[in-house]
């Protein structure tokens, strides 16, 4: 039996592409596999220590604030993805990212909301406010890692992209 080819035309019915990586079939492998700084906004305790478990890697950093204020605070430090919870106390997700996208310097950073409110009015006023994408708890971890990754490499070629032209228009 042959498996299909993976999305990167691998070929995993023998494992043999997935050891030449240093990894075997069926073994756990970090997604997040390229330099990140990863901001996890949220009030929830327990999701936040869940986030730096499941989201950290060799090459990911993940650091945490408690709500928006302490995000806005935070994204002086320079941090290549903000993950956002709508519904905090202080200064909720909806105002935190209307700010971000305010400031320029930080208005093209790239935000994945991550919140339990998945209404209509939530989902267009968030991508209306300039979220990057949208995602729904209860969180599945390994999915997000992939989105996260997905994410980054979008922000990445965009800002690839729109470097050069700043330069050209400065």
């Amino acid at each position: 039996m042959t498996l299909p080819l993976s999305s990167h035309g691998r070929d995993y019915a023998d494992g043999a592409d997935k050891a030449s990586e240093g990894e075997a079939v069926g073994d756990f492998f970090y997604v997040l596999d390229e330099p990140a700084r990863i901001l996890f906004v949220d009030d929830d305790p327990i999701l936040r220590e869940f986030a730096q478990v499941n989201l950290a890697s060799p090459q990911a950093r993940i650091d945490l604030a408690v709500h928006g204020a302490d995000a806005l605070e935070r994204l002086t430090e320079g941090y290549d993805i903000v993950l956002l919870d709508l519904e905090m106390p202080v200064l909720d997700g909806f105002d935190t990212l209307a700010a971000i996208r305010a400031n320029p310097n930080t208005r093209d950073l790239a935000v994945i909301v991550q919140t339990g409110r998945e209404d209509v009015e939530a989902i267009d006023r968030a991508f209306r406010l300039g979220a990057t994408s949208f995602v729904t708890k209860p969180l599945n971890w390994r999915l997000l890692t992939y989105q996260i990754l997905y994410v980054l490499r979008a922000s990445r070629a965009e800002r690839a992209v729109r470097e050069p032209d700043r330069e050209r228009a400065a």
